[in-house]
């Protein structure tokens, strides 16, 4: 089968959570393609080594702060001329049963993963409205479908992000902008860190039979945001080894 390239020269992206797994290999794969390609994370240290080591411009923010993001899009703005394509993948994970989870770690959980989506969208919107065009790709996931003991926090704000995802897709169509979502399965330092009999006990689960590389959900999203994905929106696209079937 042939190898597929997309060629994104002259595009302005903006990858959050982009320091590391799947947020690095979704900036490496639109730098990789020309694309003028700014990095956002909370962690400063790992953001400015993961970006020099790709191309990218390291910008250092948190997701959950309203100025902090408004500052990231005029920043991008204003050194690039326009954003094209806006990657949502910030997270974080506070994990615990619902009835010793303290406000705090459901409060964070959300305003990262959804809270994130919503504020560096309405950040976008307006020059996506100017410019007629736009794409935007948010990062799911599986537990935000069926849930997941201890992550009430987590799979809360997931299953927001779909909704988010599907509202947000009919809000913009008339602008030219699509929105969609993935849903990954991929190997992260999370995964990493599950003892061997619990990993085998989960790849089990999956048809395919293993986690993905974080590489193949920068691919689906490559897609997303290519010309030829331009009458998809709304759109919710599992990457997960056939787990969600």
């Amino acid at each position: 089968m042939p190898n597929v390239s997309y060629d994104f020269a002259g595009l302005t992206v903006i990858v959050t959570g982009a320091a590391r797994g799947v947020g690095l290999a979704i900036s490496e794969r639109f730098a990789r393609a020309g694309a003028q390609t700014f990095m956002v994370d909370f962690d400063a240290e790992a953001l400015d080594a993961a970006a020099a080591a790709i191309g990218a411009i390291p910008v250092q923010a948190d997701v959950s702060s309203t100025d902090d993001v408004e500052r990231v899009v005029s920043d991008a703005v204003d050194l690039a001329g326009r954003i094209d394509v806006l990657v949502n993948n910030a997270g974080i994970l506070r994990d615990n049963t619902v009835w010793k989870m303290p406000d705090d770690d459901w409060e964070a959980v959300l305003a990262v993963h959804l809270g994130g989506t919503f504020r560096f969208t309405r950040a976008v919107v307006p020059h996506y409205r100017q410019q007629r065009s736009g794409r935007i790709i948010n990062v799911t996931s599986y537990t935000g479908l069926r849930g997941n003991v201890g992550q009430s926090n987590y799979s809360a704000a997931k299953a927001g992000i779909i909704g988010f995802t599907k509202t947000t897709a009919k809000e913009l169509a008339r602008f030219g902008v699509t929105v969609n979502a993935i849903s990954p399965n991929a190997e992260t330092r999370m995964i990493a860190s599950i003892p061997p009999a619990r990993r085998a006990e989960l790849e089990s689960a999956i048809p395919m039979g293993r986690f993905a590389d974080p590489s193949e959900m920068a691919d689906a999203v490559a897609f997303l945001a290519s010309d030829e994905a331009a009458y998809i929106t709304g759109v919710v696209l599992p990457v997960d080894g056939g787990l969600s079937i």
